[in-house]
């Protein structure tokens, strides 16, 4: 299952971007407000005690896959090869496939990608699954790293629909397509 989700920077130019984004600052604080209550677990997940660096950056990856954030794209492929995740790896992850990843980690990956892609309610029989394969402590952890990677890729998605739209769609296009303009 490789899927292709960068969005082609003509159909961003002509305004056609369709990244998912923040709906509105009520659902940016909502999220802010659960990281803030949650900033005891946060704090854990960070320093690779609960989750390892390895697994927490292919979770990462799984998520970009689906909401599509260059900056998060880069940030995580830089912080995965740090981590020690391959490059073939990498690139399967961010084309949506979890072929090359450890085979324990792959549950938890699909439903990553799974739970982006419902806009953060999964199928109930996922998160069953998600607990089955790795206990309630650490299917928790792993919503959290979740939803800590959603905030980053939203905020950038709504920065470069933010971006687009003060440019009137000339934001992303490359400097041939802005000399034809």
């Amino acid at each position: 299952m490789v899927k292709d989700v960068a969005q082609p920077i003509s159909e961003i130019a002509a305004g056609k971007f369709n990244k998912r984004t923040y709906r509105g600052f009520g659902e940016f604080f909502a999220d802010m407000l659960f990281l803030t209550k949650n900033m005891r677990q946060v704090r854990r997940i960070m320093s690779g005690k609960v989750i390892p660096g390895a697994f927490r950056e292919r979770l990462m990856l799984a998520v970009v896959s689906v909401y599509g954030c260059r900056y998060c794209s880069w940030a995580h492929t830089r912080k995965a090869l740090r981590s020690g995740v391959d490059k073939d790896e990498i690139s399967s992850l961010l084309a949506g496939s979890v072929d090359d990843c450890p085979q324990d980690e792959a549950v938890a990956l699909l439903y990553a990608q799974h739970w982006a892609d419902s806009d953060t309610r999964p199928d109930p029989e996922a998160c069953a699954r998600l607990e089955q394969a790795y206990g309630a402590e650490k299917a928790g952890m792993i919503n959290l790293v979740l939803r800590i990677n959603r905030v980053g890729n939203l905020s950038g998605n709504t920065w470069d629909r933010f971006l687009n739209r003060i440019s009137f769609g000339r934001w992303g296009k490359t400097s041939q397509e802005n000399s034809t303009s």
